[in-house]
């Protein structure tokens, strides 16, 4: 095992991908000669050239087609989108193109391209630089959607992603690439399907992604030292398709569930997820699930009222609480 962050782990994958298969090629808006905004594609440039580390216009429409069009022809692009909340600008290349050609031509084209793009609140970036868009990916039939909490699951899933034939989003966040981990030595693949328990527990399970599972650890600790509950922490790195057996497993073994996202509430993970425990797990529940989310807001520039629109420990132990009729 080797210690090392975030953007690490997804520089090396990149990199180790790229030697294997000559048809393996990176594009994306600053990704070359500045090495990425956030690191991931460092070194690249220079090992590989122009024609395989493709520095972008700022076109996300444009480039994601260009990418999206020579996966049809064998190519595996793996394209950065710079941040997630430009993503909006490519929605008709990627779900309409990449999530619908392999059923439209029947089964003839596939379109085996990796997107991704970092987004989530960061610090003081303002609305329309703090996008939480996951739940808009997830709703995609066609569309494999994953979202790594860790440097670990980053390298796994990129690795994974690049070999798989479907088209494949990886949800990153902002806040994580300086977040240090332990990656194997050797070479190492995370399934696109599942969930991984990263705590277990016996009293109530919380379900996270990303960012939020290290609110549902910190918050499982607090009820643990503080409140003797002990709560199983479920880490939902594969949204789409969600681990519908690994949920109904953990409910039903804890029998109460509690959902936290950084996202707002309306027609999200949570939401989904909710609606799997009511279907699969109704007779197990000993209370009704909850959801811990953000508020329905634009996220503001202040970093005060950008804190209190996002969800944090203290609303996970609160929720927990409350849902064993505790203060």
């Amino acid at each position: 095992m080797a210690e090392i962050m975030f953007w690490e782990a997804l520089q090396r994958a990149h990199d180790e991908e790229m030697a294997r298969d000559p048809l393996v090629y990176c594009m994306g808006e600053d990704i070359g000669v500045a090495g990425g905004t956030y690191k991931a594609t460092k070194g690249l440039y220079e090992k590989y050239g122009a024609e395989r580390v493709i520095d972008t216009p700022i076109s996300e429409n444009g480039f994601t087609g260009l990418g999206i069009g020579s996966s049809f022809l064998g190519c595996r692009p793996i394209i950065e989108i710079m941040s997630v909340n430009f993503a909006w600008l490519a929605m008709d290349q990627l779900f309409n193109t990449a999530a619908k050609v392999h059923y439209m031509s029947g089964g003839q084209l596939m379109a085996p391209v990796v997107v991704r793009s970092p987004g989530g609140t960061a610090h003081m970036l303002g609305a329309q630089h703090s996008a939480r868009m996951e739940k808009v990916f997830m709703g995609i039939a066609g569309l494999r959607v994953v979202t790594p909490s860790s440097p670990r699951q980053a390298y796994g899933l990129l690795k994974s992603a690049v070999r798989c034939n479907d088209p494949v989003f990886i949800n990153e966040h902002e806040m994580m690439y300086n977040m240090k981990g332990d990656v194997p030595d050797e070479e190492y693949f995370l399934p696109l399907e599942g969930s991984e328990i990263s705590r277990g527990g016996k009293d109530v399970t919380l379900f996270g992604y990303n960012v939020s599972v290290y609110w549902c650890q910190q918050a499982a600790e607090i009820l643990s030292r503080n409140h003797n509950i002990d709560a199983e922490v479920v880490d939902l790195y594969c949204l789409s398709p969600l681990d519908r057996e690994g949920i109904k497993r953990s409910v039903s073994k804890t029998h109460r569930a509690v959902i936290v996202e950084e996202a707002e509430p309306a027609v999200g993970v949570g939401a989904e997820v909710m609606a799997i425990i009511n279907e699969d797990c109704f007779y197990e529940l000993d209370a009704p699930p909850v959801r811990v989310s953000a508020e329905n807001t634009p996220i503001p520039y202040n970093h005060k009222l950008e804190r209190a629109a996002i969800p944090d420990i203290h609303n996970v132990v609160d929720a927990v609480l409350k849902m064993f009729g505790r203060t």
